[in-house]
Formats: structure tokens, sequence, C-alpha cells
């Protein structure tokens, strides 16, 4: 249980970073707190977008799911269930696979790096952990 719910926080700290990135991105924020010019740099390239969606708000979307999917987990009737974690699980090492991809673009073909960016994929990476530990912490499914 204490694994989903560091899941569940962790997606939703990466929710409000994503979040951020988004406002910026659709001009509701006028400069990121970044300390280098890296951030504008990753956010206002070409590769920001994919098949014309904002990473930014594929990452609002990735997240929000994983938060909601944590919370579901944490309710009674699923907490002893594995499927909720498997479910976590999987959605969890697809953002990190994602998140994988996206820092090789900032650092081969981009040159520059998003700490916020950073900071998400640290993020992802501990929430997949988290979820592979409640897998593990999970009962095995019944045979039927």
């Amino acid at each position: 249980m204490i694994y989903r719910m560091g899941a569940a926080l962790m997606s939703l700290l990466g929710l409000f970073v994503s979040a951020y990135l988004y406002l910026y991105k659709i001009g509701r924020i006028g400069t990121l707190a970044c300390g280098s010019g890296g951030c504008e740099t990753v956010q206002t390239s070409p590769w920001s977008r994919i098949a014309g969606v904002e990473v930014a708000l594929i990452g609002v979307i990735g997240y929000a799911l994983l938060f909601v999917l944590a919370m579901l987990a944490l309710q009674p009737a699923l907490a002893s269930r594995r499927w909720p974690a498997d479910l976590l699980s999987a959605l969890a090492a697809g953002g990190v696979l994602f998140t994988a991809y996206l820092t090789w673009l900032e650092l081969f073909v981009i040159h520059a790096i998003c700490r916020w960016c950073v900071g998400s994929a640290v993020i992802i990476v501990t929430v997949l952990v988290l979820a592979l530990l409640a897998r593990r912490r999970a009962p095995e499914p019944r045979a039927t």
C-alpha cells in the first residue's frame, strides 16, 4: 500500500511539473524558472511537439492517468488486487521509455538540457520503481 501511495504522490508531482511546462508552452507563463537558457531552448524546439501535440501536454495526460490509477489502487476494493500494480508498472515503463527518447533528443539533437525535464525523468523513474515494488508485494493472481 505504501508503494502505491508513493506512486500517487510522485505522479501528482509529475503532473505539476508537466502542467507548469505546458502553461509556459501555451503562453500563460512568461519565462521558465530554469537558471539557464536550456529550458527555453528545449521547449521552443521543433521536437517539443510530436504529431502536432505538445510534449508537455502528453506529460500532463500521462501523469494524470498514473495519478488516477494509483489513487484507484489505494481503494480498499482494489488494495489486494494485482492488476492495478501491473497496469501502473506498464504505464510507468512506457513513460520511462518515452522520457529516454526525449532525453536522447535533448542530448544529441537539441544540444540543450531542460532542468524541468530532468526532474520529470527522475519522477517517472521513481514512479516505475514504486510501481514495481507494489507489484512485487501484490498477491499472485488466483488460478481459475
